[in-house]
């Protein structure tokens, strides 16, 4: 979305490619989990109405439109892409099957997860965790429009408190909301480290690659990420 109040904003788009096309040349694999909410977004729907599996799976689709968009921009880029959907539809992306993903990942091929988990009333964020934990990612990476986690939302408190790492109860205790708590109990559940990071600063992406301190850690600890190159 960039700076639209929705749909697609090619110069973000273009960002985006090279932020991973950076990280994509340090030789780790990268599998992409995209978002619909700049297109349609399923929770609000149903609050004029909408019946919530309609309006989910109009949300998943959306992550297709996304999905399809990425895929050019990276191409264009010289990587070599492939997108995967929850939701049958073989004209315009590979089913999601497991076996062929980690095969593409194998190959140098950066994978994209489109249409969630395909069923109604899970968000993005579990169906990240739930994709990161079938090919066995180190970190799942939530790049959001703020620099990681504070104790209020700093748009709307300027005073807020930046969280450098915190552990996936404290998360759940104070009922913070960077990520659903389906999607944090999950990740407690099979110790799959969390950073969550401000997508619009140059380099993030790559900074964690190298263990940089980007962003907020949340793990069983609270404590550093291991560097591992």
């Amino acid at each position: 979305m960039g700076n639209q109040n929705f749909g697609i904003d090619s110069d973000m788009l273009s960002y985006v490619a090279e932020e991973i096309k950076r990280t994509h040349a340090t030789g780790v694999e990268i599998a992409v989990v995209v978002g619909g909410g700049n297109i349609f977004r399923g929770v609000k729907a149903t609050s004029f109405g909408m019946e919530r599996t309609s309006a989910d799976h109009m949300g998943m689709l959306a992550t297709v439109i996304n999905s399809l968009a990425l895929q050019d921009a990276l191409e264009k880029t010289g990587i070599q892409t492939r997108v995967q959907s929850a939701i049958s539809m073989h004209q315009v992306a590979e089913p999601y099957i497991l076996r062929r993903a980690l095969r593409h990942l194998e190959k140098r091929r950066v994978v994209i997860f489109a249409a969630g988990t395909g069923n109604p009333y899970f968000t993005t964020d579990t169906a990240a965790v739930l994709r990161a934990q079938e090919i066995h990612a180190q970190v799942l990476l939530k790049a959001t429009k703020v620099d990681g986690l504070y104790d209020a939302d700093p748009v709307i408190h300027p005073e807020a408190t930046f969280i450098e790492t915190i552990s996936y109860m404290q998360v759940l205790e104070k009922q913070l909301k960077i990520m659903d708590m389906t999607a944090i109990s999950l990740a407690m559940d099979n110790c799959l480290p969390l950073v969550v990071f401000n997508l619009k600063k140059a380099g993030n992406i790559i900074d964690v690659v190298y263990g940089e301190r980007v962003g907020t850690l949340i793990n069983h600890e609270g404590g550093p990420l291991a560097r591992q190159r």
